[in-house]
């Protein structure tokens, strides 16, 4: 149930619209369900055989309106106070009786007309639709003092939670008024009319979201604000230092022919120009550098090495979310950056779902908690990396490092999840789960290939060595045990294990450390999440059409790389010769 405020001025132009046919006929039966003392005149239903709609219209207006022109110079010159409530469109359709019950708590809730008082302000509620009605109220209480008001919408919101309980309706998350600024009902109206998917106002705000990801300054945000075709205005001081900013749409005019500008406040509240130039100067996306295991071999492509540094980036900020600390805030910021870098730069086949993960988690990023000494540099240089790479291509190296990184996403928007729903913030931690959904998507679309590569390199594996891989996998995660001969969700991993191992890694203890990086109960695979850690930390090519040869029946491992000054490792005492035995490893050479 969600309750929409206004105020305004004019009483019978409101009563005119709602019991008009609306601007599309869709105003149907319009008629009273509540009023301030159940005899008002209704313009609806009025069955006198005199009756004239317009003059009990007139009637009804110059009720409401008694009080305003008692007062006087006293009542204020917005005296007109309009709620619409709406039910979810999955619930079921309320009698006229249950939207008088939720009129009446309504007034009484934001202190326009307490119980029992009899000098509350005068209202009616009028119903035009099954799925809601409009509360007019003026706002003048019979001893023509105005009513004390403060905090009516969070006060309607929370009534309207409790109302949902009670009625047996779809219970809504209640919001902390950080929320962007939705369209109105004219913005809406006015999109369908020009055949618009979306409102300007929606269409600018993911715009300028995805101009300020990895951006290093302000200049580059205005830079690429004009690059996206976007109309941008800035206002100066007289000293030359800018103000804010206003956006507009190309061809989005209003009635006079003029554009329509929207400024960043409007479109969300971390889109202001002081916001924006905050978090530009907090968190500059200058390079970082990177770890061996996140940078990846240097022939691969910019993206694929883009993708894989922010994995590891973004794994160490799931470590912060984790660890249920207010500065962690600061790292949900940068997460939101990096979806919209990533979105911006996915293959086509991904492209639509991370572009939803990222418009969902847009909600996640703001809240009341301030980090003030978080250090977001790492997390935006990531997202900036990836936006200087380029487009990755849906197939090869890109590919498999877009699913490693779209793998570790989501186990980062459920950290997410949980960090807001330990504060109460259920709108966020919502917004983070419909997030991890959408990737959740995006991962079975860009891991399908390489993943089934893997199975099938798993599967070639000599009897003997898969038998021990298996072994390993069950001793570290006894709840994945399964028999070789009947059940091969091991495959890829085991295939991931032979390659690491042919790499110069000992198999056990690269798999121990990619188990201990962080949790894994929210993982809906765990083999995959383990066989993208294990990959990336081996530094093993993510799409397995490039990896290394795998090794052969009664081969040993391979050498390892040399170092940089041409020295090789020195190589693991080997076991001495035995018998062969199907639970053993091959010896080794």
């Amino acid at each position: 149930m969600v309750p929409k405020i206004r105020r305004g001025s004019r009483t019978h132009g409101l009563l005119v619209y709602l019991y008009g046919p609306g601007k599309r006929d869709e105003h149907t039966d319009p008629h009273l369900v509540a009023s301030w003392d159940g005899f008002a005149p209704d313009p609806g239903r009025d069955t006198s055989p005199d009756a004239d709609p317009k003059v009990t219209l007139a009637r009804l207006a110059a009720a409401l309106d008694l009080r305003v022109k008692q007062a006087g110079d006293k009542a204020p010159a917005e005296h007109v106070w309009h709620c619409s409530v709406r039910t979810d469109p999955g619930d079921r359709t309320l009698t006229d009786d249950e939207w008088n019950t939720v009129a009446r708590r309504l007034v009484h809730a934001v202190n326009l007309a307490p119980e029992g008082d009899p000098d509350g302000c005068r209202w009616v509620a009028v119903r035009h639709a099954d799925d809601h009605i409009h509360i007019l109220a003026t706002m003048v209480r019979g001893d023509l003092r105005r009513p004390r008001m403060n905090y009516d919408f969070k006060k309607a919101q929370a009534e309207c939670r409790r109302i949902e309980q009670e009625m047996g309706l779809r219970h809504l998350k209640p919001g902390d008024g950080t929320g962007a600024k939705t369209p109105t009902s004219a913005e809406r109206f006015k999109a369908e009319r020009t055949g618009r998917p979306e409102t300007p106002r929606e269409t600018l705000r993911e715009a300028v979201r995805q101009a300020v990801a990895g951006a290093a300054s302000e200049a580059e945000f205005f830079t690429r604000i004009r690059e996206a075709g976007l109309r941008v205005k800035l206002r100066h001081a007289p000293s030359g230092d800018i103000l804010g900013y206003t956006v507009a749409l190309p061809g989005d005019r209003n009635r006079d022919r003029e554009p329509v500008w929207f400024a960043g406040s409007t479109l969300a509240p971390d889109l202001s120009y002081p916001k924006i130039q905050r978090r530009l100067a907090d968190g500059t996306a200058a390079a970082v550098t990177m770890s061996v295991a996140d940078s990846g071999r240097s022939d691969w492509s910019p993206p694929a090495r883009g993708r894989r540094t922010a994995t590891g980036i973004a794994e160490r900020a799931a470590v912060l979310l984790d660890s249920d600390d207010d500065e962690a805030a600061a790292q949900l910021v940068g997460l939101g950056e990096l979806l919209d870098a990533v979105a911006q730069t996915s293959p086509a086949a991904t492209r639509a779902e991370l572009g939803a993960a990222a418009r969902s988690f847009e909600r996640a990023t703001r809240s009341h908690v301030r980090a003030e000494r978080a250090d977001t540099r790492a997390i935006r240089s990531a997202a900036r990396g990836i936006i200087q790479a380029g487009s990755a291509l849906g197939r090869g190296e890109d590919g498999g490092t877009t699913a490693m990184l779209v793998s570790t996403l989501v186990l980062v928007t459920l950290a997410a999840a949980r960090w807001h729903s330990a504060r109460g913030h259920a709108q966020q931690a919502e917004a983070s789960r419909q997030a991890a959904e959408h990737l959740r998507a995006a991962y079975r679309q860009a891991a399908a290939a390489p993943m089934q590569a893997l199975r099938d390199q798993g599967r070639a594996l000599p009897e003997a060595q898969r038998r021990t891989y298996e072994t390993t996998i069950r001793a570290a995660l006894p709840e994945n045990s399964t028999r070789p001969d009947t059940n091969t969700k091991n495959d890829a991993l085991a295939a991931t294990l032979a390659q690491a191992e042919q790499a110069g890694h000992n198999p056990e203890a690269l798999l121990q450390k990619a188990i201990a990086m962080r949790e894994l109960d929210t993982a809906d695979d765990v083999n995959d999440v383990l066989v993208w850690r294990l990959r990336r930390l081996a530094r093993l090519p993510a799409h397995p059409s490039e990896a290394t040869r795998r090794p052969q029946a009664g081969t040993g491992r391979a050498k390892p790389p040399a170092n940089q000054a041409g020295v090789r490792p020195a190589p693991l005492a080997s076991p001495k010769p035995a018998a062969p035995d199907p639970r053993s490893r091959p010896p080794r050479r």
